[in-house]
């Protein structure tokens, strides 16, 4: 009866183990880029409080993510939107970004674009 109760115990302890180790994944945003993609850059990018960017429009895809803060986000021919820290953006090309202004008046606002 001994190994039987060990045997439980030990794979009821793997069972444990395993699901703490589990990974998740979340789909943030899924988009079709219709180009070919010869290279790629990453930045980082901290907006003060109260700042925004210029009206602008880039030659290529953009897309990025929002590590903290909230972002005030429209392109032309779209509402604008609220991204917050965690939500995934994209800024097609050759599209004029009428609004990516930080949303706060108090925090900065980080951001992370693929380009």
């Amino acid at each position: 009866m001994k190994p039987f109760i060990m045997a439980v115990f030990m794979l009821s302890s793997v069972v444990m183990v395993a699901q703490q180790k589990t990974i998740t994944r979340k789909e943030l945003l899924k988009t079709a880029l219709d180009q070919k993609v010869k290279s790629t850059e990453i930045q980082e990018i901290r907006m003060s409080a109260g700042q925004g960017a210029p009206e602008h429009l880039h030659p290529c895809p953009v897309l990025g993510i929002i590590n903290s803060g909230e972002a005030v986000f429209q392109i032309e021919g779209k509402e604008k939107v609220l991204l917050h820290e965690g939500d995934a953006f994209y800024e097609p090309k050759n599209v004029k970004i009428l609004h990516f202004d930080n949303a706060s008046q108090k925090n900065h606002l980080s951001l992370q674009p693929f380009i």
